[in-house]
């Protein structure tokens, strides 16, 4: 799926063909002869399109929307194109990109639909609002019009600056029980995983999981231009917002984030390429090359807020479990929250959810259709706990065929207690290489490494390729609501940074690790109590 931004849409292709629709507008055929005139006025038209996107009043500058509707309408007989249904499927989107004083509210928007609905409609712009609400007021006159169908997916809530996850609405005011229907009926994902940082969780909020920090990005917004203070982080993560919302939804009487995980990659290259050892950097000037890690991704005047190419993470794929390789069903998958996300790469995990479930289900040739008939499968619901029981769990995880064998399966809970408190803890599941869980629910012995830093390489005589098991909530409580979601982790790989190095002959950044350990996040299974 294409999803430039909404804003200046097909800008930077209309200015290198000089594109008709461009050159008929006083301000398109300004950025057009600054972009022609070298390597200055391209970075001179860069700037002011950033500045018109990200600084208020935030006016279109364009004159009309005529450039945008040409480059839209090419979007759409693109994805029409190459779809191939049950093969390869194409789907049109764009993405939102409000950033009120730089702080990150960027969202995705997927279409379910061909041509016939989608060209009917123009992308929605910051320029039109920066208000989120707007958006999906937007998704609404798109589906009655078209009678198609479309949502919204938020992306880089860590560079949000508190806003992405927070209580309060971007008018800032509390949110309420209409505002939380609203944006789980528009917003049922969350990007949890891109180049621009991963957002699982951070060492701040999780400070008893070993593995939180993982390419982490929090020094300041999107823009560089305001530090990230520590009790705006809640609102920035996956796993913190989804405990903000057990303690909204117990408020309110609706979760307002009670989303599944998607990842995806936020380049710019129009190269899909997630693998550390194949990473081609968010921009063309960030591809490989010996130099590449000290450019910049995010300038900032204080230098204690740069975001440096280095850091960009090779992140990130979305996995989705659905009946047939088409727009349809990919997206009602995506819909009813049944997906994952990966950190790029192609781990398999399958996670059911049950009051009834044998430690003989996970090894039947019928697992699938045992889930399905006696549980939920990830993004599902359990509701109201029978007498005496506790939730059970059937996980399955199949390592990458092209990359790493597994450390570990975890499951992650979160709660909200009596008081009104909430709470994570980590159980580790399924350990590779016959390491025991002790009984605080942890392997506390690490997998270890087989990484040779010097020569960017590893191998697979550590951690398991398949990891699969049954497990049973031991501190359920049915009187409070509460998540799971499954974790899976690599054993540790050399990092794209250390490839680079020993590729180029060059030293490695010392800002970031040489090694990673790869993972994938499942959408939750939510439990409410009765009443």
């Amino acid at each position: 799926m294409i999803t430039d931004h909404a804003e200046f849409i097909g800008l930077a292709p209309q200015l290198r063909s000089s594109a008709p629709e461009l050159l008929a507008d006083p301000w398109g055929r300004k950025m057009h002869e600054l972009f022609s005139s070298g390597q200055e006025g391209r970075m001179q038209a860069f700037a002011e399109i950033i500045e018109a996107s990200t600084t208020p009043p935030f006016t279109n500058p364009m004159s009309s929307n005529d450039a945008a509707r040409s480059i839209w309408i090419d979007f759409v007989e693109k994805a029409e194109q190459y779809n191939e249904p049950g093969r390869f499927t194409a789907m049109t989107g764009f993405e939102w990109t409000s950033t009120p004083n730089g702080d990150n509210q960027h969202r995705v928007i997927i279409h379910r639909d061909g041509a016939e609905k989608t060209a009917q409609t123009l992308p929605f712009t910051m320029f039109d609002s920066a208000d989120p609400e707007k958006l999906w007021d937007y998704l609404a006159q798109y589906e009655e019009k078209t009678g198609g169908q479309a949502f919204s997916i938020p992306h880089n809530g860590n560079l949000s600056n508190g806003l992405m996850f927070g209580e309060l609405t971007a008018k800032g005011e509390p949110i309420t029980r209409e505002y939380a229907e609203k944006r789980m009926r528009w917003e049922p994902l969350h990007e949890a995983s891109q180049m621009k940082g991963d957002e699982e969780t951070h060492p701040l909020l999780s400070p008893e999981d070993e593995f939180a920090d993982f390419e982490t990005w929090d020094v300041s917004n999107i823009a560089g231009n305001a530090a990230k203070t520590p009790e705006m982080l809640q609102y920035e993560y996956a796993r913190s917002a989804f405990k903000v919302g057990l303690k909204l939804g117990d408020q309110l009487g609706v979760n307002p984030y009670k989303h599944g995980l998607t990842a995806a990659t936020d380049t710019h290259t129009a190269l899909a390429t997630t693998r550390e050892e194949n990473f081609f950097g968010k921009y063309q000037h960030t591809e490989p090359s010996p130099n590449r890690h000290d450019g910049e991704v995010i300038p900032a005047e204080d230098p204690a807020l740069r975001i440096l190419t280095s850091q960009e993470g090779a992140s990130g794929l979305t996995a989705v479990w659905a009946r047939e390789n088409t727009r349809g069903d990919i997206f009602d998958s995506m819909r009813r929250k049944e997906v994952y996300a990966t950190t790029g790469t192609r781990i398999r995990v399958r996670v059911f959810g049950g009051w009834n479930f044998t430690p003989e289900d996970i090894t039947t040739a019928d697992f699938a259709s045992k889930g399905y008939r006696n549980g939920v499968p990830m993004g599902g619901d359990l509701m109201s706990a029978p007498a005496g029981k506790a939730p059970k769990f059937l996980v399955r995880a199949l390592r990458d065929p092209d990359g790493a064998n597994l450390d570990r399966v975890q499951i992650i809970k979160g709660w909200l207690d009596k008081d009104g408190k909430t709470h994570e803890r980590i159980y580790d599941i399924a350990v590779s290489d016959g390491r025991e869980v002790g009984a605080d629910g942890r392997a506390h012995k690490p997998v270890g490494s087989t990484v040779d830093v010097e020569k960017a390489t590893y191998t697979n005589t550590i951690g398991d390729a398949i990891l699969a098991t049954h497990w049973e909530d031991p501190d359920f409580d049915p009187a409070e609501s509460a998540f799971y979601y499954v974790r899976v982790l690599e054993i540790p790989t050399p990092r794209w940074t250390t490839y680079d190095a020993v590729f180029y002959g060059i030293k490695r950044p010392d800002n970031v690790p040489a090694t990673v350990q790869d993972r994938a996040y499942t959408s939750p299974i939510w439990y409410t109590p009765a009443g």
